[in-house]
């Protein structure tokens, strides 16, 4: 369980004020000319050495995604920081705390990352339903302006640098890093095929580097206590602090910092209450957000709440987002309405995502109603793995794994209940 005094996130609840005058009464901005002067190299091969790998879903080393961006650039050629808070994941709702209530962790995160990968600008991509979330960030950005920590020699360092808040317009697609350059960019939102990454040609086909809030927001408290004491939290190679966001069946709903590779029966017990009706009323728990595949209590009881931990049992951590489900859901109709959900998101670029994500949403919407046969999940499963793997972006692969996960684990109890609806429908003929 982590300590209190290694959490970094210490107005997550919003107990004090989110602006400059209390955020600096909580170590930001504390030395930032200081962890600068460091130099480019020095800062990137610290988030290299603490571990950090990106909190948006995709786990991929932060300071190795930093490293490509390309040192030597023609003369004023500019190159971007995309920090994504286009948080719309069903499920997930730390980045939103993290706005709301710790604005300026992000915002002198965005300094010295902007500054470490020498960028001309930064800017913040936010859920255009996130009102009060943006507004607590552009004063922060304000605030930090008019304290002269940002802008023209940022902090004193020499370094030049400006950050711009950009509301979406609610897309969940939009949360791909491609496709919400596109949409930065005033297109419609719709990933873009790589290669060409970011790092070559991202924003206005310039250097770019997307990276999630938590990302950046943990960046100056990792320099300033060290690579080592990041690392030597969690677990080798799942390193550091996460941000958990616990809802659905449990007595105490939270988001709450913790540890990374803690248990997730620990985390569920300690932070959210435990199950409502106890632990053993637990049915499944989908782990990180609505595209991974859920996982039975079997698994549940054991299974530790890191990347490579819940990859080894055929699932992912992805925004550690855990949505627990007692024996009182209906896991077909539930996994049925994420299949709307992704039917409707879908942007509509690739023939498999478009076609298949509704092809697969009527199918569940028919089991959930009792109008399938049994044989009718093998042809659903065919559909999903044509789906996965073969679009431009993983929209196409979190479509189709709610689905998998469903059938891989529970698909003796779907195929009862098709068999009792089809026996009723038949002695009602």
């Amino acid at each position: 369980m982590l300590r209190d005094e290694d959490r970094i996130f210490t107005n997550l609840y919003g107990w004090e004020s989110p602006f400059l005058e209390a955020a600096r009464t909580r170590g930001d901005w504390d030395g930032t000319k200081d962890l600068i002067a460091l130099g480019r190299d020095a800062i990137i091969t610290m988030v290299k050495d603490s571990g950090l790998r990106g909190r948006g879903g995709a786990g991929f080393a932060t300071g190795l995604k930093w490293s490509f961006m390309p040192k030597e650039r023609p003369p004023g050629r500019p190159a971007y920081l995309v920090v994504n808070a286009d948080e719309g994941e069903p499920g997930t709702c730390k980045d939103r705390d993290i706005m709301r209530h710790d604005p300026h962790k992000l915002v002198e995160g965005c300094v010295i990352a902007g500054f470490a990968m020498n960028v001309t600008a930064v800017y913040i991509y936010i859920r255009g339903e996130f009102y009060h979330e943006a507004s607590n960030v552009q004063r922060a950005i304000d605030e930090a302006y008019d304290a002269g920590l940002v802008g023209k020699n940022a902090c004193g360092s020499g370094f030049d640098i400006d950050i711009y808040l950009h509301r979406g317009a609610g897309a969940y697609i939009c949360g791909e890093e491609t496709a919400l350059i596109e949409s930065l960019e005033g297109k419609k939102g719709q990933p873009r095929n790589k290669p060409p990454f970011p790092a070559q040609a991202g924003l206005y086909s310039c250097p770019t580097t997307v990276n999630n809030v938590e990302t950046i927001a943990v960046v100056p408290t990792i320099l300033r206590r060290g690579a080592s004491w990041f690392a030597g939290l969690g677990r080798p190679k799942n390193s550091g602090t996460k941000v958990f966001c616990i809802s659905g069946h449990v007595n105490n709903p939270c988001n709450v910092e913790e540890e990374m590779g803690i248990p997730l029966k620990e985390i569920i017990e300690k932070h959210a209450g435990g199950v409502r009706g106890g632990w053993d009323n637990l049915l499944a728990v989908i782990p990180g957000g609505s595209s991974t595949p859920m996982l039975p209590r079997g698994i549940c009881d054991t299974v530790l709440m890191d990347f490579d931990s819940l990859r080894e049992v055929r699932s992912g951590l992805g925004t550690a987002a855990i949505i627990v489900m007692d024996k009182s859901t209906d896991l077909v109709k539930a996994i049925a309405r994420l299949a709307r959900f992704y039917a409707h998101e879908s942007c509509g670029q690739c023939t498999p995502c478009r076609e298949g994500t509704g092809w697969m949403m009527r199918m569940m919407d028919r089991m959930a109603r009792g109008d399938a046969r049994v044989e009718e999940i093998d042809m659903l499963l065919d559909v999903s793995k044509e789906i996965e793997g073969h679009t431009i972006c993983a929209h196409g692969d979190a479509a189709a794994w709610p689905i998998q996960g469903l059938f891989r684990h529970f698909r003796p109890e779907v195929e009862k209940r098709l068999i009792g609806y089809r026996t009723q429908k038949l002695a009602a003929e």
